[in-house]
C-alpha cells in the first residue's frame, strides 16, 4: 500500500446526524487495473484484496455496520434499509441508525439525499439509463418526506466533456424535459457530449428538491483519483456511502 487513504466529505449543510463519505481509488490492497482501493467484488479483482478494502473502509470510518452492498441493475429500484439484505436495486434508504446505505460508481453519478430535519437519507446510483427509469424521483419518493426538505449532494461521475453518448440518448431525455436538450452539446460525427449533473439537477428541481450541491469531479479526467469504466473498461469501483448517527 503505497498511497494515504482518501475519501471525500459532501460540501453540504448537512444536520449533524446525517454522515456521508464517497471513496476515491487511493489507499487499497488491490493491485493493476483495481489499484488500489477497489470495492466491488464483481469486477475480477481478488477477492482478498476487496475484503481487505472494505475492512479498511469500515475500520477508518468507524461505521456503526457493515454497508449494505446492492446488486446494482442501472434500474429504479430502492432498497429500505432494515434487514441483512437489501438485494438487486440501484437505490437505498434509511430512517433510523445503524444501516449504512452504499451505491457502487466509476462513472455513473452518486446522488446523495438527506433531510433537513436529519431524520433520513438515500442514496442512489444514477447513470443514464437510471436517470431516464426515475431512479431520482424513485428515490425522492421512497423518502416519504416533502421534496422541499431534502438536500442533496452529486458525487464525482463522468463529466460534460467526458460523456459521448448517441442520438437517442438525448432523445430519450428531451421527451422527458425538452429543457434537457441544453444539457447536450454536439460531439464527434452524430454524438453528443451529455452533462450527466445537469440531467440530474434538472430531475431533482422537478421532483421538488431545492437544494443541490456538488457535480463538479469528472471521474474520466482524473485517472489519478477516480475509477473511470468509460475512460479504462477493466477498473474497480469507489463507493458513496451515507448513514444516520
Amino acid at each position: 500500500m503505497s498511497e494515504q487513504l482518501e475519501f471525500l466529505v459532501p460540501d453540504w449543510p448537512a444536520p449533524p446526524s446525517v454522515h456521508a463519505v464517497m471513496t476515491t481509488r487511493r489507499g487499497g490492497f488491490s493491485t493493476g487495473p483495481y489499484a488500489s482501493f477497489n470495492l466491488a467484488s464483481h469486477v475480477g479483482d481478488d477477492a482478498r484484496a476487496v475484503e481487505a478494502n472494505r475492512r479498511r473502509l469500515h475500520d477508518a470510518l468507524s461505521l456503526p455496520s457493515d454497508p449494505q452492498w446492492l446488486t446494482q441493475v442501472h434500474g429504479r429500484r430502492v432498497a429500505t434499509l432494515s434487514g441483512p439484505s437489501s438485494g438487486s436495486a440501484d437505490a437505498a434508504v434509511a430512517f433510523e441508525p445503524g444501516p449504512v446505505a452504499a451505491v457502487l460508481t466509476a462513472d455513473c453519478l452518486p446522488v446523495f439525499l438527506a433531510s433537513r430535519a436529519g431524520d433520513r437519507v438515500g442514496i442512489a446510483h444514477a447513470g443514464w439509463r437510471g436517470l431516464v427509469l426515475g431512479v431520482v424521483e424513485a428515490t425522492v419518493a421512497a423518502l416519504a418526506t416533502d421534496p422541499a426538505d431534502l438536500i442533496a449532494w452529486l458525487g464525482p461521475a463522468i463529466g460534460p466533456t467526458a460523456f459521448e453518448v448517441g442520438g437517442e440518448v438525448r432523445r430519450m431525455f428531451v421527451a422527458m424535459q425538452p429543457e434537457s436538450d441544453a444539457d447536450f452539446r454536439p460531439g464527434r460525427g452524430q454524438k453528443y457530449l451529455a452533462d450527466l449533473p445537469g440531467l440530474a439537477r434538472r430531475r431533482l428541481a422537478a421532483c421538488g428538491v431545492p437544494a443541490v450541491y456538488g457535480g463538479d469531479l469528472c471521474t474520466a479526467t482524473d485517472p489519478t483519483r477516480f475509477y473511470s469504466y468509460r475512460r479504462d473498461g477493466q477498473t474497480g469501483r469507489m463507493a458513496a456511502l451515507i448513514w444516520l448517527a
